[in-house]
Protein backbone atom coordinates (compact mmCIF):
# COMPACT_ATOMS: atom_id res chain seq x y z
CA UNK A 1 0.00 0.00 0.00
CA UNK A 2 1.11 3.45 -0.86
CA UNK A 3 -0.08 6.33 1.05
CA UNK A 4 -0.65 10.12 0.79
CA UNK A 5 -0.88 12.17 4.01
CA UNK A 6 -0.92 15.52 5.46
CA UNK A 7 1.70 17.39 7.21
CA UNK A 8 1.70 17.02 10.91
CA UNK A 9 3.25 17.99 14.14
CA UNK A 10 4.28 14.81 15.95
CA UNK A 11 1.59 13.14 14.51
CA UNK A 12 -1.14 11.08 16.02
CA UNK A 13 -1.37 6.88 16.34
CA UNK A 14 -3.72 7.24 13.38
CA UNK A 15 -1.10 8.85 11.15
CA UNK A 16 1.91 6.70 12.26
CA UNK A 17 -0.27 3.60 11.49
CA UNK A 18 -0.45 4.23 7.72
CA UNK A 19 2.91 5.50 7.74
CA UNK A 20 4.72 1.83 9.57
CA UNK A 21 2.05 -0.42 7.67
CA UNK A 22 2.60 0.93 4.39
CA UNK A 23 5.54 -0.18 1.55
CA UNK A 24 6.03 4.27 0.52
CA UNK A 25 4.57 7.34 2.44
CA UNK A 26 4.23 11.05 0.26
CA UNK A 27 3.90 13.81 2.41
CA UNK A 28 1.39 16.74 0.61
CA UNK A 29 3.22 19.89 0.17
CA UNK A 30 1.22 21.86 -2.53
CA UNK A 31 -2.14 21.66 -0.99
CA UNK A 32 -3.40 25.02 0.34
CA UNK A 33 -2.32 25.10 4.29
CA UNK A 34 -5.31 24.33 6.57
CA UNK A 35 -5.79 25.84 9.52
CA UNK A 36 -7.23 24.38 13.23
CA UNK A 37 -6.19 20.53 11.05
CA UNK A 38 -3.30 18.63 12.96
CA UNK A 39 -0.77 20.42 10.62
CA UNK A 40 0.10 22.24 13.29
CA UNK A 41 -1.12 20.57 16.14
CA UNK A 42 -0.23 17.73 18.58
CA UNK A 43 -2.16 16.20 21.85
CA UNK A 44 -0.63 14.93 25.07
CA UNK A 45 -1.80 13.29 28.00
CA UNK A 46 -0.91 15.40 30.98
CA UNK A 47 -1.87 15.40 34.73
CA UNK A 48 -4.65 17.54 33.68
CA UNK A 49 -5.98 15.68 30.73
CA UNK A 50 -6.20 16.07 26.93
CA UNK A 51 -3.80 18.93 25.95
CA UNK A 52 -3.66 20.59 22.29
CA UNK A 53 0.20 21.63 21.82
CA UNK A 54 0.06 24.06 18.24
CA UNK A 55 2.67 25.84 16.32
CA UNK A 56 1.96 29.51 16.15
CA UNK A 57 2.71 30.10 12.03
CA UNK A 58 3.79 33.05 10.26
CA UNK A 59 0.74 34.70 7.94
CA UNK A 60 1.95 35.90 5.12
CA UNK A 61 -1.40 35.26 2.84
CA UNK A 62 -4.99 34.66 2.76
CA UNK A 63 -3.75 31.48 0.75
CA UNK A 64 -0.68 29.52 0.70
CA UNK A 65 0.94 25.90 0.53
CA UNK A 66 2.04 24.04 2.95
CA UNK A 67 5.73 24.05 1.66
CA UNK A 68 6.03 27.95 2.43
CA UNK A 69 4.30 28.18 6.02
CA UNK A 70 6.61 29.76 7.58
CA UNK A 71 7.49 28.70 11.73
CA UNK A 72 6.75 32.03 14.08
CA UNK A 73 9.02 32.23 16.83
CA UNK A 74 7.51 35.84 18.14
CA UNK A 75 6.06 33.49 21.39
CA UNK A 76 8.43 31.89 22.69
CA UNK A 77 6.29 28.62 22.23
CA UNK A 78 9.25 25.80 22.14
CA UNK A 79 9.28 26.88 25.80
CA UNK A 80 6.47 26.10 26.77
CA UNK A 81 5.57 22.84 24.23
CA UNK A 82 8.76 21.61 26.09
CA UNK A 83 7.53 22.17 29.87
CA UNK A 84 4.43 21.12 28.69
CA UNK A 85 6.31 17.79 27.04
CA UNK A 86 8.17 17.14 30.40
CA UNK A 87 5.34 17.68 33.00
CA UNK A 88 3.59 14.90 31.11
CA UNK A 89 5.94 12.39 30.09
CA UNK A 90 9.14 12.71 32.90
CA UNK A 91 8.08 9.95 35.04
CA UNK A 92 7.23 7.26 31.73
CA UNK A 93 9.35 4.20 31.33
CA UNK A 94 11.09 5.63 28.30
CA UNK A 95 11.48 9.51 28.90
CA UNK A 96 14.93 9.31 29.99
CA UNK A 97 15.93 7.20 26.81
CA UNK A 98 14.32 9.65 24.01
CA UNK A 99 14.52 13.03 25.98
CA UNK A 100 17.24 14.36 24.27
CA UNK A 101 16.50 13.50 20.92
CA UNK A 102 12.65 14.75 21.63
CA UNK A 103 14.45 17.88 23.47
CA UNK A 104 16.47 18.53 20.57
CA UNK A 105 13.16 20.10 18.66
CA UNK A 106 12.51 23.04 21.25
CA UNK A 107 15.92 24.32 21.18
CA UNK A 108 16.95 24.38 17.64
CA UNK A 109 15.13 26.62 14.90
CA UNK A 110 13.73 25.80 12.41
CA UNK A 111 11.73 27.98 9.59
CA UNK A 112 9.96 26.05 7.72
CA UNK A 113 7.11 23.88 9.12
CA UNK A 114 7.15 20.54 6.47
CA UNK A 115 10.77 20.30 7.40
CA UNK A 116 10.35 20.28 10.95
CA UNK A 117 7.77 17.69 10.84
CA UNK A 118 9.47 15.72 8.45
CA UNK A 119 12.20 15.89 10.53
CA UNK A 120 10.28 14.93 13.77
CA UNK A 121 8.73 11.80 11.65
CA UNK A 122 12.36 10.89 11.19
CA UNK A 123 13.21 11.05 14.54
CA UNK A 124 10.87 8.85 15.94
CA UNK A 125 11.53 6.06 13.26
CA UNK A 126 15.30 6.52 14.24
CA UNK A 127 14.11 5.62 17.64
CA UNK A 128 12.18 2.83 16.75
CA UNK A 129 14.88 1.38 14.30
CA UNK A 130 12.73 1.26 11.15
CA UNK A 131 13.49 2.75 7.77
CA UNK A 132 10.58 3.61 5.14
CA UNK A 133 10.89 5.89 2.69
CA UNK A 134 9.19 9.30 2.92
CA UNK A 135 8.70 11.67 0.18
CA UNK A 136 6.85 15.46 -0.61
CA UNK A 137 4.61 15.25 -3.23
CA UNK A 138 5.86 17.41 -6.51
CA UNK A 139 2.33 19.11 -6.76
CA UNK A 140 -1.17 19.05 -5.98
CA UNK A 141 -3.08 16.64 -7.46
CA UNK A 142 -6.93 16.26 -6.12
CA UNK A 143 -7.03 12.77 -7.25
CA UNK A 144 -3.82 11.09 -6.53
CA UNK A 145 -3.03 7.87 -8.92
CA UNK A 146 -1.58 5.05 -7.00
CA UNK A 147 -1.83 6.46 -3.70
CA UNK A 148 -4.67 6.45 -1.19
CA UNK A 149 -5.61 9.54 -0.35
CA UNK A 150 -5.05 9.81 3.53
CA UNK A 151 -5.30 13.65 3.30
CA UNK A 152 -8.32 15.11 5.26
CA UNK A 153 -8.57 11.10 6.75
CA UNK A 154 -6.78 12.58 10.09
CA UNK A 155 -8.21 15.32 11.30
CA UNK A 156 -9.22 16.54 14.69
CA UNK A 157 -12.96 16.96 13.89
CA UNK A 158 -12.66 13.28 12.57
CA UNK A 159 -13.24 10.39 14.72
CA UNK A 160 -10.38 7.45 14.05
CA UNK A 161 -13.20 5.40 14.86
CA UNK A 162 -15.03 5.86 11.48
CA UNK A 163 -11.93 4.29 9.76
CA UNK A 164 -12.92 0.58 10.34
CA UNK A 165 -9.39 -0.23 9.51
CA UNK A 166 -7.42 1.29 12.68
CA UNK A 167 -10.87 1.38 15.22
CA UNK A 168 -10.52 -1.50 17.04
CA UNK A 169 -6.44 -1.50 16.93
CA UNK A 170 -6.42 2.08 18.11
CA UNK A 171 -8.99 1.17 20.82
CA UNK A 172 -6.83 -1.19 22.86
CA UNK A 173 -5.23 -0.10 26.22
CA UNK A 174 -1.61 0.50 26.54
CA UNK A 175 0.19 1.69 30.17
CA UNK A 176 -0.36 5.54 30.01
CA UNK A 177 1.19 7.58 32.85
CA UNK A 178 -1.63 8.90 34.16
CA UNK A 179 -3.53 6.29 33.60
CA UNK A 180 -4.89 5.79 37.62
CA UNK A 181 -6.35 9.25 36.70
CA UNK A 182 -7.79 9.24 33.44
CA UNK A 183 -9.69 6.13 31.72
CA UNK A 184 -7.42 5.42 28.66
CA UNK A 185 -7.07 8.13 25.87
CA UNK A 186 -6.74 6.56 22.15
CA UNK A 187 -4.99 7.80 19.53
CA UNK A 188 -2.89 10.97 21.28
CA UNK A 189 0.35 12.03 19.96
CA UNK A 190 3.04 9.27 18.69
CA UNK A 191 5.35 10.96 22.03
CA UNK A 192 2.60 9.20 24.03
CA UNK A 193 3.14 5.90 23.08
CA UNK A 194 7.08 5.81 22.78
CA UNK A 195 7.53 7.41 26.01
CA UNK A 196 5.13 4.38 27.72
CA UNK A 197 6.30 1.52 25.62
CA UNK A 198 9.33 1.98 23.98
CA UNK A 199 9.99 -0.10 21.28
CA UNK A 200 6.83 -1.85 21.84
CA UNK A 201 5.36 0.67 20.24
CA UNK A 202 5.90 -1.06 16.80
CA UNK A 203 3.71 -4.58 17.71
CA UNK A 204 1.19 -1.88 19.09
CA UNK A 205 0.89 -0.21 15.69
CA UNK A 206 1.64 -3.33 13.24
CA UNK A 207 -1.09 -5.26 11.35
Amino acid sequence: MKVLLSTAYWPNLHFFYYLLNSESVQIEQYENYQKQSFRNRTQILTANGVLDLSIPVVKQAAKELSKDIQISYAENWPQKHWRAIESAYSNSPYFDYFESEIGKFYTNKYELLVHYELEQIQCVLKILKLKKEITFTNSYQKTPENFSDLRELIHPKLSFKNDTEVSDKLQKNYYQTFEAKFNFIPNLSILDLIFNRGLESIPYLKK
